[in-house]
């Protein structure tokens, strides 16, 4: 006890006087308390109490102002895909809010953990058809983990802290706060809560004992063993009890797009990617396995192409975070509902020391010569740089460690076939939605993340001009962030589809009036370059990716390449056009 200069006994375990303060305070205070630094957003009318609170906050949180909310809200994706933590984004209402969706539903089905902090119309003016009112609750509920209309300030606080756990946990994904402007100006006590109590969200970590025992003796018995991993691996950050668990068993193991880097490439147990665009001889081992043990994946339409010719004599396990995911799409003989580098730890410490590799020998022998059969190979030119000697060289320049963010099409499927990612989080890329746009402030989101990282946006010269918008981000950021334009001068994939399926029918791919790279990009205040034979191209890359700061490389490739093996539709995985 103390007495006070007014002669006031003073009990110091008496519990402070929260401190009142508007509820905009109250949403940067929470958001400092989630371990937030950086915010990726646009401002508007129904978000300027917030973005007044962001003036005081400078020491804290940093906000990057985008050109666009759909660049803001891939910028977290990149942000939060490149360091594992929870994107933010802060957007306005109305329009605001709806150019987010592109972003909120690519992280949905990429299951990227962002908090995306919508403002809104008055409490009063809701349902009036106010100016830049929308429902954005109705809009994102179908492309979010979860959403919040807050209606009180004193729930601000609260609802933060479910966001960022509903988020950040089980199958992460993207959860959406909608705030009303007069919530953010009215005045509460600032209390944060210390836990979270959600009836019925349960996290699924460690999975059922039994059903893991079986599924390891499957695995012991199984003569042609596989090991299809996904994104689900990066997000349990298990990159090393996968390592651990593939080398006990001697099996190979194939990433899907979403799984890259999960599993070192280079290894001699990696058969690299499989599925439409993936090696010919993952998408015939997976075929003819007995057993497939899937982990962190969904087993989508990319990877299993005709269902009821996937796999035919194989036995499934299925380890899957997610429930829902769990007998969707292909049917498990041994479901694992669990967070992968739990369930694999589990395996591990059920399986013997010494892989019996002897045993999987003619496995392994059956898998060379395929790989013998039909090798990952493309006609060289000297004339015209080819899209494959692109990915090469810049693999050959970067060895292996650049984060790489693409957009879809031709160019993702190029570099996920030629670059050898060495660790987990280095491919950053739009797998379900599969958006253009995506790759250049996803890629930004990174470097600012990590700026002592070499990040590169590697996109096709479609996709750029959907947000090359966001130069003008990268460089008043003074980001160190390289783009890679594989300039084809069409949209390439819808090409490819176009002349192998409707007779060369081109309709609408044409992309040869675009802008000047080089000078788009130095109007922006960024360095661009251009190469335009294969004599140029290794000089370009060397000198783009040494120059500080943002620079654009314009490399012009054979127009009409084409993306082999591949997976016709309605084919199944062993029907591969190799050529």
């Amino acid at each position: 006890m103390s007495v006070s200069a007014m002669g006031v006994v003073e009990d110091p375990s008496a519990a402070a006087v929260p401190e009142e303060m508007r509820g905009a305070r109250i949403l940067c205070e929470a958001l400092v308390r989630e371990g937030v630094d950086t915010i990726f957003g646009y401002p508007g009318g129904a978000v300027l109490h917030i973005y007044d609170e962001l003036v005081n906050m400078r020491g804290q949180l940093r906000h990057v102002l985008s050109r666009h909310e759909q660049g803001a809200v891939h910028m977290a994706e990149g942000y939060a895909k490149a360091t594992g933590k929870t994107g933010v984004a802060l957007v306005t209402s109305g329009p605001g809010a709806t150019n987010a969706v592109t972003g909120i539903a690519n992280a949905f089905m990429d299951s990227t953990p962002l908090v995306v902090i919508s403002g809104q119309v008055p409490r009063k003016l809701l349902g009036t058809d106010a100016f830049q009112e929308i429902d954005t609750i109705g809009i994102t509920r179908p492309c979010t983990k979860y959403n919040y209309l807050v209606r009180d300030v004193r729930e601000i606080a609260s609802v933060v802290k479910e966001a960022f756990h509903i988020a950040s946990t089980g199958r992460p994904g993207p959860v959406l706060i909608d705030i009303p402007k007069d919530v953010t100006a009215e005045k509460a006590p600032f209390v944060y809560p210390e836990k979270v109590a959600l009836p019925g969200y349960n996290e699924n970590r460690l999975g059922d004992p039994r059903a893991v025992k079986r599924a390891v003796e499957s695995m012991l018995a199984a003569e042609r063993p596989i090991l299809y991993v996904g994104g689900g691996v990066i997000h349990a950050n298990g990159g090393a009890e996968l390592l651990e668990l593939a080398e006990k068993l001697h099996i190979p193991v194939t990433p899907t797009l979403m799984g890259l880097g999960c599993f070192p490439t280079g290894h001699p147990l990696c058969l690299g990617m499989l599925g439409m665009h993936g090696m010919y001889w993952a998408n015939m081992a997976i075929s003819d396995s007995d057993l497939i043990i899937g982990i962190g994946v969904r087993f989508d339409d990319r990877v299993t192409g005709a269902l009821e010719k996937f796999a035919p004599h194989a036995e499934v396990i299925h380890v899957d975070v997610d429930p829902a995911s769990i007998n969707k799409n292909v049917r498990a003989h041994h479901s694992i509902v669990g967070d992968a580098r739990s369930v694999m730890g589990q395996m591990i410490d059920l399986l013997p020391d010494a892989p019996d590799a002897e045993r999987l020998a003619p496995w392994w022998r059956q898998i060379d010569e395929w790989k013998q059969h039909a090798p990952l190979s493309y006609e060289r030119s000297d004339a015209v740089i080819k899209p494959q000697h692109l990915c090469e060289e810049v693999y050959r320049l970067t060895k292996g460690e650049a984060i790489i963010a693409t957009d879809v099409g031709q160019h993702q499927m190029w570099l996920a076939q030629y670059y050898r990612f060495k660790g987990p989080r280095q491919s950053l890329t739009s797998g379900g939605l599969g958006t253009m746009g995506y790759g250049f402030p996803a890629a930004l989101g990174a470097q600012i993340a990590m700026p002592d990282r070499q990040v590169i946006a590697f996109v096709g010269d479609g996709g750029f001009q959907m947000t090359a918008q966001e130069l003008a981000t990268a460089v008043q950021t003074k980001a160190n962030v390289k783009v890679i334009i594989l300039n084809n001068m069409y949209l390439g994939m819808v090409r490819q589809w176009q002349e192998i399926f409707y007779d060369r029918a081109y309709s609408e791919v044409d992309m040869l009036c675009q802008p000047n790279f080089v000078k788009l990009a130095e109007a922006y205040g960024a360095v661009g370059l251009r190469a335009l034979y294969p004599s140029e191209l290794s000089d370009v890359l060397e000198r783009g990716l040494a120059t500080p700061g943002c620079v654009v490389m314009d490399i012009v490739v054979a127009a009409e390449e084409n993306v082999y093996p591949m997976i016709p539709p309605g084919a199944g995985l062993k029907e591969m056009v190799l050529r």
